[in-house]
């Protein structure tokens, strides 16, 4: 009698291999059979026919630090048949803090992440000093999914150096050998890696840069070699500059600098490095020749893993959240209405044609928040309906500027109208990184390279721009089956979202549909799978907005042998646990 039996799935199980017909049987949360026919009965049967059954997704790039503090579910994440996260990117994170220290960090996690600050105020009861008691706090919670942790740059240099580190000055060798044994013990305390920004684009609130942005090789060295090999990661946002479009790389010249103490680091003390790989309008073809020098270096002994999206970076716009006539005055007067009262005012004649006729009020700072709408005038020549089904590929004939030409009519007013679709409801979206020449070629080679992998999905984060943690179901819609051009197999798509993911951070006991594995595992309608639209909704702390995506297809969603989601419905179960480093 086995707790969990999975019936005439088409078993593709995260190797790479290509998939087959069968069976998985489950026993205490552990898959004990994979094959055909197997015998005996469950006290749970899922018939799979027709179905795909895949590991869980394990999603190397979220940003839950504060949300898994006071958050059993997780989304938008659950949603997308997402097993495992792991939390704590880009060098911003909430632990080790001194008392006093924790506006400091709600600053910096707002200002890079795009975390509403009252919803962390609010929502964080900061129960934790050290980097070990914030791991011994998560180790009391449970989830719809296992949380795994990195300890953050910024927040260790803030705790070692105060105001100097957040200044984002030199630290001294004292300050470096503390920061160095603080690391070190992390991991020893469970922490799955270190991670660091040194991107001129993530700032505070206040404009200041990520503590660790300038920081030394002598320092990210030191910090490295604390940190030792086994089961740890060191990821980062390699250095850069701010471009026209938004957040940028720095030029090939400024790569190959980065690259080189990278390489070096890697295979002096054998961590494997994870670092942002992108496609920028600057220069399109600089993450080709990322791509050679890591082939290049992995060949002769370094272990670095360029880290890549499956979709374009970029905005979602709408009345539901930042649109092109923020500043109008007529619309000031009606912003701060409740969602459905403003749309009624928005249908009115009188004020679509008061908001196209003026000029945006004056900004009342320079802050991004503030600036917005003009950064959305900038980018009209790339910006598409989202359209529903959505698209996140939409060809470049496609774009707003391009059908008001069609219509014959104002760009203005036909943003205007867009966004009055769907009841009010409809989005437009502004790729940028990812897509420079109008299509996502380049994210096509990227995620097809050897030495990749897939993440930057960024759940929890940019709660008023993206939704972009419904990747994995974009991956297996878009990029498997309805892609017009280069598809990628669903053999490789699965094994690069889930062993792929899982190996890099050390984590052996899942990713894969095998004996003795984890039973982690996602049922999925392959052939109907759908992403519906993202929508705003009001539920973090403090009443703060975020995005939300639902998916229509997965049939259940296991945890560790429990289904925690069934029929695209959570469950209400809780299995998810802790995931500690060096086991």
């Amino acid at each position: 009698m086995h707790d969990l039996l999975i019936r005439n799935g088409r078993l593709v199980d995260g190797t790479g291999a290509a998939p087959f017909e069968g069976d998985v049987a489950v026993d205490g949360g552990t898959i004990v059979a994979v094959g055909r026919g197997l015998g005996g009965s469950a006290r749970r049967t899922i018939d799979a026919a027709g179905a795909i059954v895949t590991p869980g997704f394990v999603d190397i790039h979220k940003n839950y630090v504060g949300q898994a503090t006071w958050d059993d579910l997780l989304d938008p994440s659950a949603s997308h048949g997402t097993t495992t996260v792991v939390t704590g990117n880009c060098g911003v994170g909430f632990a080790p803090v001194r008392p006093g220290g924790h506006t400091a960090l709600i600053e910096l996690m707002e200002g890079v992440e795009d975390i509403p600050g009252t919803a962390l105020y609010e929502g964080i009861d900061w129960n934790w000093e050290t980097f070990g008691e914030y791991l011994d706090l998560l180790d009391t919670k449970a989830w719809s999914m296992d949380v795994g942790a990195q300890i953050a740059h910024g927040a260790v240099r803030a705790y070692v150096m105060g105001e100097r580190g957040i200044r984002n000055e030199a630290a001294t060798a004292g300050d470096i050998k503390e920061m160095s044994r603080i690391t070190g013990q992390a991991m020893a305390d469970g922490a799955l890696g270190f991670s660091t920004s040194r991107i001129l684009g993530h700032q505070s609130i206040h404009g200041e840069p990520v503590p660790g942005t300038f920081a030394t090789e002598d320092e990210v060295f030191a910090i490295g070699r604390a940190m030792g090999s086994a089961g740890t990661v060191f990821e980062l946002v390699p250095g850069g500059s701010v471009g026209q479009g938004g957040i940028v790389l720095g030029n090939e010249a400024k790569l190959d600098a980065e690259l080189d103490w990278m390489n070096r680091l890697s295979r002096e003390t054998g961590l494997p490095i994870t670092f942002l790989t992108v496609e920028f309008g600057e220069d399109p073809d600089v993450w080709k020749h990322v791509l050679d020098y890591v082939a290049r270096a992995n060949a002769n002994g370094a272990r670095l893993y360029p880290q890549t999206a499956s979709r374009p970076a970029g905005m979602l716009l709408s009345w539901q959240s930042n649109h092109l006539f923020l500043r109008r005055p007529t619309y000031l007067r009606i912003a701060d209405l409740p969602l459905e009262q403003r749309l009624e005012c928005l249908r009115r004649k009188e004020t679509r044609d008061a908001i196209l006729a003026e000029e945006n009020a004056p900004p009342l700072s320079e802050s991004i928040n503030d600036v917005m709408h003009l950064i959305i005038a900038q980018r009209l020549e790339h910006m598409y309906p989202l359209g529903n089904p959505v698209q996140y590929e939409p060809p470049p004939e496609e774009s707003v500027v391009a059908r008001a030409e069609r219509a014959g009519v104002d760009v203005e007013a036909y943003v205007y109208d867009q966004m009055m679709a769907e009841d009010g409801m409809a989005m437009l979206m502004t790729p940028g990184l990812n897509y420079a020449r109008g299509n996502c070629d380049a994210l096509y080679s990227m995620m097809a390279d050897d030495h990749s992998v897939i993440g930057l999905a960024d759940g929890g984060a940019h709660c008023g721009l993206i939704c972009d943690a419904s990747s994995t179901t974009h991956l297996l819609t878009h990029w498997v089956r309805d892609r017009d051009g280069d598809r990628l197999p669903l053999e490789y798509v699965v094994h690069k979202q889930c062993a792929g993911t899982a190996e890099l951070y050390g984590l052996g006991d899942r990713g894969v549909l095998a004996p003795g594995k984890r039973a982690d595992i996602n049922v999925i309608d392959f052939d109907n799978l759908s992403l519906g639209q993202p929508r705003a909704v009001y539920d973090l702390p403090s009443g703060g907005q975020r995005f939300l995506q639902p998916a229509h297809g997965y049939l259940a969603t296991i945890v560790a042998g429990e289904v925690v989601r069934e029929n695209d419905e959570d469950t209400g179960a809780r299995p998810g646990r802790l995931v500690r480093g060096r086991r």
